[in-house]
């Protein structure tokens, strides 16, 4: 079961944040993944996660909320949606969830992409 939770901002809206298995030829393939959400609400933020193609996430709990590092990364993104492999290293970036759930490229026989 996948840990996660979420924080309320001032302003009403909510911060998620769940931690994955990493979907199948997915950048992160085996790595945990910590996925974070920017919504109006929780029902939003998981409609939204499930949009991008996570169609089995759901939040029971708050036994992992967003780390102040964490909210300020999501807020600060123009998409709102964020992942990184887990446990973090200090080196690694946020990524688009675009990034997590893209095919994996197949490089041609010449050896360039």
């Amino acid at each position: 079961m996948a840990g996660g939770g979420f924080c309320t901002l001032p302003n009403g809206s909510v911060v998620v944040a769940i931690t994955l298995p990493s979907p199948k030829g997915g950048a992160a393939s085996g790595t945990p993944v910590r996925v974070l959400v920017h919504a109006a609400n929780r029902p939003r933020a998981l409609t939204r996660l499930r949009n991008a193609g996570l169609s089995s996430v759901y939040l029971r709990g708050n036994a992992e909320p967003p780390t102040p590092d964490e909210i300020t990364a999501v807020l600060h993104h123009p998409d709102g949606l964020l992942w990184r492999a887990r446990p973090e290293r200090a080196q690694e970036l946020w990524h688009p969830i675009r990034a997590l759930l893209r095919p994996a490229r197949a490089v041609p026989a010449g050896g360039t992409a």
